[in-house]
């Protein structure tokens, strides 16, 4: 849980479906993107390339999952908790 404060914490200040892994550090971020699993794959490459192991940790995002492939991608590399502010606004 304190994790997954801190990573809702840090993902306010990345935009576009931006994602945040790790612990109590942002091991990678994953912004810009227009889909949501290629930000999934890009935060999780970035962590990797830091030496940062992707395997337990926990994803933010600052936009929904409207389909499951994004949290299906997750889950595949490793992620084992989501926060994401759910729903859309239109």
């Amino acid at each position: 849980m304190e994790a997954l404060i801190f990573a809702w914490r840090i993902v306010k200040h990345v935009k576009s479906n931006a994602i945040v892994t790790r612990g109590r550090s942002p091991g990678g971020c994953g912004a810009g993107q227009m889909s949501r699993v290629d930000s999934v794959k890009l935060g999780a490459s970035k962590a990797r390339d830091l030496k940062h192991a992707v395997e337990g940790t926990v994803l933010a995002s600052d936009a929904f999952f409207p389909f499951p492939d994004g949290v299906e991608e997750a889950a595949r590399v490793g992620v084992t908790a989501i926060v994401q502010p759910g729903g859309s606004v239109s």
